[in-house]
């Protein structure tokens, strides 16, 4: 959308909460992570995390992969075609955004 033409930015609700732009941006750099790692890193208690993964699983945004590790189970993520789309589509928007304000 224009910016000069006065009307509203639309932000896809699933990148652009605050919480789940972090992991996505995680993922989009980091590519597949364990979820220890996304907990340490990101600072994100386990429940918090384990509710916004579900979200961005349930949208076909993240693919999840469970294995056992020397006998100990290991959940990994990753984003998928879809989830790395909708990320590059926020950044776009977010760039037109700031490039509109100069005009």
């Amino acid at each position: 959308m224009d910016a000069s033409s006065g009307e509203d930015w639309e932000f896809d609700k699933l990148v652009h909460q605050p919480t789940r732009l972090q992991l996505f941006a995680y993922l989009y750099r980091h590519g597949e992570t364990p979820f220890s790692d996304l907990v340490e890193d990101l600072e994100i208690t386990e429940g918090n995390l384990s509710s916004h993964l579900g979200r961005m699983e349930d949208a076909d945004a993240v693919r999840v992969e469970k294995e056992f590790v020397d006998r100990k189970p290991r959940t990994t993520y990753e984003l998928t075609d879809t989830g790395r789309d909708l990320f590059e589509d926020h950044v776009g928007t977010l760039e037109s955004l700031l490039e509109s304000l100069d005009e």
